[in-house]
């Protein structure tokens, strides 16, 4: 990864370049400083202590070593769909029923499985970086970090608000929001007698944080709604949580509503992700198709096929 100094940054150190400008972690910064050849001028060694000049060439080595190798992760030659790739990151489409992560029953049917099978395929060694993570049944678009440049300036981007993610939502009954976006504002917490589960809590009890959601609603029946969800911050099942506080849980969540004969999982789908790509000034989105499921549950309450028109015009879905 090569940058060429201007003359904004000329006469400062390369540290101020690397902290202020690429916004790279104390972690990744350490593990250039251990490199050899992490923090090159225009091919040569340097310092973070080295005072830059115009014209000059930066380079770091942004590329995972054998050692960083996520060594517990089974490569398995699970098919899934990339929407997009770069040196710098992974778009994935990932369906229902696979989890993000590997764990407990999940060794080899999981996202990190599957891409240490494309990685072995091209000889790389795998950090698996996933900004943010899915729930093994929520449906839709997962970003990972190639590697831990990338994955700083990601980190960065989400905590200041550059990344926007909107999710599709079967919620149960009728919720309008009147063509206004609506807030949920609360503090969630996991339950107490649950490792899985989360609850709404207030403010000053112990472990308490703060969540916020915006949404609004495309379409409303007296059975079903469909809600666009923008989560504002990232607690774990916080959709979930939020609707079912709201009396309306999403359909078919068996944790925080009730089963349903008309979808076998709960009918979440992150639809779209709004991201800038790392170290250029542009921001990409991407979206994912409704899947089928989701139209069959719609289509068997409703009697409507949901399209485009009906989900705002495509607003938040192809």
């Amino acid at each position: 990864m090569t940058f060429i100094i201007d003359e904004e940054w000329a006469n400062r150190p390369v540290l101020s370049y690397l902290k202020s400008k690429l916004k790279i972690s104390s972690a990744a910064l350490a593990a250039l400083k251990r490199d050899e050849y992490g923090i090159t001028v225009d091919g040569k060694h340097v310092t973070v202590r080295h005072m830059l000049r115009a014209g000059e060439s930066l380079s770091i080595n942004e590329k995972d070593s054998p050692n960083d190798v996520n060594e517990t992760i089974e490569p398995s030659p699970i098919s899934i769909n990339i929407l997009f790739e770069n040196n710098d990151i992974m778009v994935i489409d990932k369906p229902a029923y696979m989890p993000t992560h590997p764990s407990h029953n999940h060794h080899y049917d999981t996202v990190a499985n599957a891409v240490a099978h494309i990685y072995n395929e091209r000889g790389l060694p795998l950090v698996f970086r996933p900004m943010g993570r899915l729930d093994r049944n929520t449906s839709g678009i997962v970003v990972l970090a190639k590697n831990a440049i990338s994955a700083s300036f990601l980190s960065y981007s989400r905590r200041h608000e550059m990344i926007q993610k909107r999710y599709l939502a079967l919620v149960c009954g009728r919720l309008d929001s009147h063509g206004e976006m609506q807030v949920i504002d609360t503090h969630m917490k996991r339950s107490a007698d649950s490792v899985i589960m989360r609850c709404v809590t207030d403010e000053a009890d112990e472990g308490a944080m703060h969540a916020v959601t915006h949404w609004k609603s495309l379409y409303t029946s007296d059975e079903i709604s469909i809600v666009e969800a923008i989560p504002k911050t990232g607690r774990t099942h916080q959709l979930r949580v939020h609707f079912a506080h709201i009396g309306h849980p999403i359909l078919g969540d068996d944790i925080y509503g009730c089963a349903s004969p008309y979808i076998g999982r709960h009918a979440l789908h992150a639809a779209m992700l709004s991201i800038p790509l790392p170290y250029s000034e542009e921001t990409v989105t991407f979206r994912s198709n409704i899947p089928d499921d989701i139209k069959s549950a719609f289509l068997k309450l409703t009697g409507v096929e949901i399209n485009n028109a009906i989900i705002n015009k495509g607003e938040i879905c192809s």
